[in-house]
């Protein structure tokens, strides 16, 4: 007859190999991240060419809840549809592969940083500390700012297949063959246009989030409240909401600098200058009052000076 032990044995060992490995929590985030990209990029497609000031549809006069007359430039279903009639609806994929690439990287690189920065630093502070948050968003920062600068080259590579939308060029096709374009002409550096400002917002809006959402929590939400804790579960969403409007002009820039002087015509006059460097770029749109431009899908209008009545 078999021991208590060598009955309950098997059995252990079926849990213990049930249990997910890491590898499998990766590819279950990459496949959940490639699906959401999937879905989401037409949003991005459009807003990129928003973004470049190609405004292919005429406005539209309206007037505002209070009277006011302006004039309504397309949305972002007005938008895509035109893009289908263009290109058919495959042509809202353009410029997808390198990002669901980017995605993978991405996943993979802040995996394995994460690992090697959790090892490297140990959480002895108090749960609430200030301390605590600055160390652990500094190590998100760390993990950030090395997974921008090993997907940033496919971030290049998406735009710029993107952008051909406006100009209808074909310089940019694979993966490959952008890669190899983008490297006889601008070398090593060209993978890497518009990082400083993109990494510049991503940095800037970890660091607001995360303090604001401290101070929020410890400083404005009472103790006493009886759904304390439920309103500091929703202060960083709240915050992300509100600060990635504030960080919106640098990924403005960013893409902008990926499309400038690059031999397409939505980097190049009269559409857009050539840009000497970022701040330029900033300085040109902020004169112009289109630093916001793009962070909006839907109710774009444009005041009216006159109109006939």
């Amino acid at each position: 007859m078999e021991s208590p032990e060598n009955l309950h044995g098997p059995a252990v060992g079926v849990g213990q190999d049930a249990t997910p490995t890491t590898v499998d929590v990766d590819t279950a985030v990459f496949l959940l991240g490639a699906g959401v990209t999937t879905l989401t990029h037409p949003l991005l497609y459009v807003k990129l060419l928003i973004q470049v000031g190609h405004e292919p549809l005429p406005p539209t006069v309206g007037t505002t809840m209070f009277g006011r007359r302006v004039l309504y430039l397309p949305g972002f279903f007005s938008y895509a549809q035109h893009i289908v009639r263009v290109d058919g609806k495959r042509g809202l994929l353009r410029g997808l592969s390198p990002r669901i690439v980017s995605s993978a990287i991405s996943t993979v690189v802040r995996s394995k940083v994460k690992q090697q920065v959790d090892v490297l630093f140990k959480n002895g502070e108090q749960q609430n500390s200030l301390r605590k948050v600055v160390k652990e968003t500094s190590h998100e920062m760390i993990i950030q700012c090395l997974s921008r600068v090993a997907t940033h080259p496919f971030h290049v590579m998406s735009v710029r297949c993107m952008a051909q939308f406006v100009g209808r060029e074909v310089k940019y096709g694979g993966m490959l063959s952008c890669m190899v374009k983008i490297f006889k002409e601008e070398g090593v550096a060209g993978f890497y246009v518009g990082l400083i400002p993109h990494v510049l917002g991503e940095v800037l809006f970890l660091w607001c989030c995360n303090l604001l959402a401290h101070f929020i929590n410890t400083y404005a939400v009472d103790e006493s409240f009886s759904q304390a804790s439920a309103v500091r579960s929703y202060t960083k969403f709240v915050m992300g909401i509100a600060v990635s409007v504030l960080t919106y002009p640098f990924m403005l820039v960013a893409d902008l600098m990926v499309v400038n002087n690059c031999g397409l015509a939505a980097g190049l006059p009269p559409l857009s200058p050539v840009f000497s460097s970022w701040l330029h770029c900033w300085n040109h749109l902020s004169n112009k009052g289109h630093l916001f431009r793009g962070s909006s899908f839907f109710f774009r209008r444009v005041p009216l000076t006159s109109i006939e009545d």
